[in-house]
């Protein structure tokens, strides 16, 4: 079948297409005194990895934009995040490159960004290069200008064609900044109210419907997933239709997400020794995975296995969401503050890729019982060439092991993490708010499974509940440090987790605190033109949408109104049946990327336990709380 594009992943890139989507404030003045790098000790473990190099690095802030338009200098803004792999690559190799490093100084004004603390700057500078070069990924690195337009965009580059990329965007707007203003001014569409005209009955239903076709277009028939490039989790489409398999069971779909599921657990994008899900795979047959895990994937996945054991009654997914939430509680959990980090790195030390997670055969002679080897060579392919350019191996189940087989298998994976039981495996040790609300929310539904995981909610909600100070959310923290700056996708995803740790251990206290961060994050988030991700935005070509898609994870904005409609206070849910009343050309076009959104529009509520308990009814606009009585706070 057809296979969707990768999508925004990390890796090598090429093209450098040079736009002119640019404004500028009065002529180049001349050169200023470039403060030296700011990044050392910063909270951020990834923006402090860049502490010590020679780029006079500064950060993403409104003195940092007055300061380039006092030089007339475009800014470099680089994004990145800590487990990216290709990151670390371009850091060795350019960013530690002195003579790089003072033409970035001399000409520039250099920026870091740490995508985890700026998502809606990410996603919007994404957007841009998607546009631009028809690409996406880390890292990323937009020329800015001084008022904050974008000019173009880059993925990695050697260090020899990146100089010569960094020599011609100086060149060009040394040479025509008032053409590439103008054109910069025109390029933006001014903002507009939304009509809320709505979507009625017959056209919700044909969203849905065509976001079931989509996905059989894109779906592999044969290896699970969707995509025949690389393979991503997809869990915003998965649970759609996991969900409406549970009210319109289909044969063919039942038997897909069988599919996909054994895939996910069995092969390569788990890691069966240490446990959770890397990432994505690099292949479309699961092999080869690049190596970060991010807490993100591992919340949502532990989620959606525990449904899918509930749905398609096999316990054998319950195993994988418990193995899975043990991992985030050894290799994730803070122990000082019960909050979890935000990821592992794909890389060591040492900046190899893998090497924790990798095995030769003679290590494994070395470390298996004879039963063990045999079984292994079998089961993990250890007879067949590497797909890695090390000649190792990663051990994963390519051949589906029998009844019988696996005690011995668990044995195995047992006898190899023993023997690297002091792997230290770098990690980025932010703790988001946004993404704890994930975690919140996998720990408190896997609550009534073991007491280890009704302890880890609790402590974990003692945690989010600290970040709620003078009537606002931190980002989060780093070590004792506080994260400023929260942005939608906290308020939203804190907001259902604090929803499912209430519904799951009846507390009120939770209850009344979702309503508050919900209600913060419909003021500082939600205009009459649409949606924000941030809620101050430096640049200038964020503009706020009617219907914020899905990505790696689930709509912002969606699970904002899905929290809305779930506590039931009649101010919040007139405020979900507006935005749902939000009509959206970019949904009609492509509604594989927006199942969140059309799970609301269709009665369903995808952050319930029970996913089709009703969201919204057809009237997707009923009358302000004034005009009908609004009721208490719950």
């Amino acid at each position: 079948m057809k296979g969707r594009k990768a999508g925004l992943g990390t890796g090598p890139a090429h093209l450098l297409v040079l736009v002119s989507l640019v404004l500028f404030s009065g002529l180049a003045c001349a050169s200023s005194v470039l403060p030296g790098n700011r990044l050392k000790d910063n909270p951020s473990p990834y923006l402090a990895l860049h502490g010590e190099d020679p780029v006079a690095w500064q950060t993403w802030s409104a003195e940092t934009l007055a300061l380039a338009r006092r030089s007339g200098r475009l800014l470099f803004v680089s994004v990145g995040y800590f487990a990216c792999h290709w990151c670390h690559v371009m850091h060795r190799e350019s960013y530690r490159n002195p003579r790089i490093a003072a033409y970035l100084n001399a000409h520039f004004i250099p920026v870091k960004i740490d995508r985890e603390l700026n998502s809606g700057l990410d996603e919007a500078l994404q957007g841009f290069a998607a546009n631009v070069i028809h690409q996406g990924g880390w890292p990323l690195n937009v020329f800015v200008t001084p008022q904050g337009y974008p000019l173009t965009a880059v993925l990695y580059q050697p260090p020899t064609d990146f100089l010569h990329t960094l020599t011609r965007v100086q060149e060009r707007w040394s040479e025509e900044p008032a053409n590439l203003a103008s054109l910069a001014r025109t390029a933006v569409s001014p903002v507009r109210p939304l009509s809320g005209a709505g979507y009625g009955a017959e056209e919700r239903r044909a969203l849905l419907d065509a976001f079931l076709i989509q996905a059989r277009t894109e779906a592999d028939s044969l290896a699970g997933g969707f995509g025949e490039v690389a393979k991503f989790p997809h869990v915003p489409q998965l649970s759609l239709l996991l969900n409406r398999q549970s009210t319109s069971p289909d044969p063919v779909t039942g038997s897909w997400l069988r599919l996909t599921l054994n895939a996910m657990a069995s092969r390569a994008l788990r890691d069966h020794v240490y446990g959770g899900f890397f990432r994505y795979t690099t292949d479309p047959g699961w092999t080869v995975p690049h190596f970060e895990k991010m807490l993100y994937d591992n919340a949502q996945l532990a989620m959606f296995y525990l449904r899918a054991a509930d749905i398609l009654h096999d316990l054998r997914y319950e195993k994988v969401a418990r193995s899975t939430l043990d991992f985030l509680l050894e290799f994730l959990r803070d122990p000082a503050s019960g909050a979890f980090y935000s990821s592992t790195s794909a890389v060591d030390r040492r900046g190899k890729e893998g090497v924790a997670y990798l095995w030769s055969r003679e290590a494994l002679q070395a470390r298996l019982s004879p039963q063990q080897m045999k079984l292994a060579r079998r089961i993990w392919h250890l007879d067949q060439p590497s797909p890695f350019d090390s000649g190792q191996y990663l051990p994963a189940e390519y051949e589906p092991p029998g009844v019988d087989d696996e005690a011995l298998l668990e044995s195995a994976y047992g006898s190899l993490k023993t023997a690297r039981a002091n792997q230290d495996i770098p990690r980025d040790t932010k703790m988001l708010t946004g993404l704890n609300g994930l975690a919140l929310s996998a720990f408190s539904r896997a609550g009534k499974l073991d007491i280890r995981y009704r302890k880890a909610a609790a402590g974990l909600y003692r945690f989010m509940r600290g970040q709620w100070r003078d009537g606002r959310l931190q980002k989060g923290q780093s070590g004792r440090q506080a994260l400023r700056g929260a942005e939608l996708e906290d308020y939203a995803y804190g907001a259902a987790g604090l929803l499912d740790f209430a519904e799951a251990f009846k507390d009120e206290r939770a209850r009344k605190l979702a309503y508050s961060w919900v209600k913060r994050g419909w003021q500082d988030f939600s205009t009459s033109a649409g949606w924000m991700r941030e809620r101050a935005p430096l640049l200038k070509s964020m503009q706020p949408r009617a219907v914020l898609e899905d990505g790696a994870l689930p709509s912002p904005a969606a699970v904002l109104i899905d929290a809305s409609l779930r506590l039931k206070a009649p101010e919040l849910a007139w405020q979900a049946g507006r935005a749902l009343g939000w009509r959206s050309a970019a949904m009609e076009r492509d509604p594989f990327a927006y199942p969140t959104q059309i799970t609301l529009l269709n009665g369903g509520c995808p952050g319930c336990e029970n996913p089709t308990a009703s969201g919204i009814t057809d009237s997707a606009h009923p009358a302000p709380p004034e005009q009908r009585g609004a009721g208490a706070r719950p």
